[in-house]
């Protein structure tokens, strides 16, 4: 299974790979209200045909990957607003449906390239906090109890036909060894890409030295890329260079676009240090440093993805 994984199968033959962007700020741009609790997932209920749009900008795009729209959707999430663990199950396996229907539909139109793969994204426990904690991790669960709250969005998107998970905005050391437990003893058959969150001097978001982290994760063979994403671009390049002298595995980068978000009011602010540098130029530093999949977080945009791959295609 490991010889095959889809990460490995995407690179063998291409130096980088390309992943998509923002949902939620494209959701937002087709009406869907993202300032609940449950963010980007709320489309789920009745926009659905907004996800599968963001997801075709996506892939038009240049990108190689639709992630689902299951960051912020789990049971317990849903049964906040009043919805049954069927229910849920229902809304997420809806998201991967989406997410398929969009690859399907664009493979048809474009019969000579690769079909996208598949991401069912996996946010962390502090997203489902809904208070900006998967980007401090600052809160302590036992191992099972990472595990059980993770345990059913990931049985349905398996079940659904997710090409790999990924585990996104992980702040947390425990919730990524509980995470990464789960995808071994439970879901021995996947494989995943692991990026974590990070605090303003490069460490995981909860202190964990970054190199004592992607350590850990270069001994867990079903992770097949690892990196770091919804970070602001100028802590990309340094945090390349670290992951990549302890690893061997694929490094992943998908930077926000450095506005700032406040998990009160549950909006954002523009950077207030201006603009950061474009794509264009800071893709061709990251694939040196040693990036293979590259993307886009919250706030970027189909533009930027296309910016990304055409950069990327001339860097290589």
């Amino acid at each position: 299974m490991m010889e095959n994984g889809s990460i490995r199968q995407l690179l063998h033959n291409r130096h980088v790979a390309i992943v998509d962007g923002a949902m939620a700020t494209e959701l937002e741009k087709h009406g869907v209200d993202t300032s609940g609790e449950l963010w980007s997932a709320a489309a789920l209920l009745h926009q659905r045909q907004a996800i599968y749009d963001v997801h075709m900008s996506y892939l038009e795009a240049g990108a190689d990957f639709a992630t689902t729209n299951t960051y912020q959707a789990n049971p317990e999430a849903f049964a906040n607003i009043g919805l049954s663990e069927s229910e849920s199950r229902t809304l997420i396996a809806q998201a991967v449906q989406e997410a398929k229907r969009a690859c399907t539909d664009w493979s048809q139109r474009h019969p000579s390239r690769r079909t996208p793969l598949v991401a069912g994204s996996v946010g962390p426990y502090g997203a489902f906090l809904a208070d900006g904690s998967e980007y401090t991790g600052d809160y302590a669960l036992s191992g099972q109890q990472y595990q059980d709250f993770h345990r059913v969005r990931m049985q349905v998107m398996a079940e659904s036909g997710v090409d790999l998970f990924a585990f996104e905005t992980m702040p947390n050391i425990g919730e990524v060894k509980a995470l990464t437990g789960l995808l071994r003893d439970e879901f021995p058959n996947m494989t995943a890409w692991l990026s974590f969150s990070l605090s303003e001097n490069g460490d995981m978001a909860d202190g964990t030295d970054l190199a004592e982290a992607v350590s850990y994760i270069q001994n867990v063979p079903q992770i097949e890329a690892v990196g770091v994403n919804c970070v602001p671009m100028d802590r990309v390049l340094p945090a390349i260079r670290a992951i990549r002298q302890v690893t061997d595995k694929p490094i992943i980068v998908y930077p926000n676009n450095g506005d700032i978000y406040d998990p009160k009011t549950k909006t954002w602010s523009p950077n207030p240090t201006g603009s950061e540098p474009a794509f264009a130029h800071l893709v061709p530093q990251w694939i040196d440093a040693g990036a293979r999949l590259i993307g886009g977080c919250c706030r970027t945009t189909p533009d930027d993805i296309r910016t990304i791959a055409h950069a990327a295609s001339a860097n290589v």
